[in-house]
């Protein structure tokens, strides 16, 4: 299957390497044809492995996913081109975090909205599933480095599109029972304003090697 990823950072090529490993083809996508990054990921990455501009990772991919800072998501993803993500399950995985001077954290947006909902309103032929932004890269695509069963949310309002989106998880390792889905693409809001909690947890333990698990009564 064909792969594009928008976004070259630690999230975006840790996926990237996750597909290839599995026998997928990617495009990794930034805004320049000729960024570094990019480029290195390819030429390591093999036959399978491309580089190319959010555009070409958009034209490329059966499926995209958005690897980018939440807070330059949608810039991204109008440069990646709408027409290019029509009727395409686009994964959000972005948290729009901001951090003051003071290393402060807060959310934009927040509340009331969230990025998932504004791609979503931005880019209304795309199914965009909100999923895997409340993990680190290295569990997203080995949940297995964790003892015991933990979880992932997903949100979306295309139920065939969360379907697909699960079994794309399930080819990282989440069985479709570790999926908790929350909904419509609103539901991103709960998942975005995990992160600063996320954040401190991760200060307190001194790692980010953690997850949530979910227990509920009989």
């Amino acid at each position: 299957m064909r792969f594009g990823i928008i976004g070259t950072g630690m999230v975006g090529r840790t996926i990237a390497d996750k597909l290839v490993a599995l026998g997928h083809e990617v495009t990794l996508g930034s805004r320049t044809k000729d960024n570094e990054t990019g480029l290195a990921w390819a030429e390591q990455a093999g036959p399978t492995g491309h580089a190319g501009t959010f555009a070409d990772a958009a034209a490329f991919g059966e499926v995209v996913l958005n690897a980018t800072s939440g807070t330059v998501s949608l810039a991204a993803l109008r440069a990646a081109g709408a027409e290019r993500l029509a009727g395409k399950l686009l994964v959000d995985i972005s948290n729009p975090l901001v951090f003051s001077a003071e290393g402060e954290v807060s959310l934009d947006p927040v509340n009331t909205d969230s990025v998932g909902e504004q791609i979503q309103r931005e880019f209304p032929d795309a199914k965009v599933v909100k999923a895997l932004n409340t993990v680190t890269a290295p569990l997203m695509v080995e949940p297995g480095r964790l003892e015991g069963e933990h979880n992932l949310f997903i949100a979306g309002n295309d139920a065939g599109a969360k379907a697909d989106a699960v079994a794309l998880l399930g080819e990282f390792g989440w069985p479709a029972e570790s999926v908790i889905d929350l909904g419509d693409i609103s539901g991103a809001r709960g998942m975005e304003m995990l992160m600063p909690f996320w954040l401190r947890l991760m200060r307190s333990f001194g790692t980010a090697e953690f997850n949530y698990s979910i227990r509920r009564a009989r």
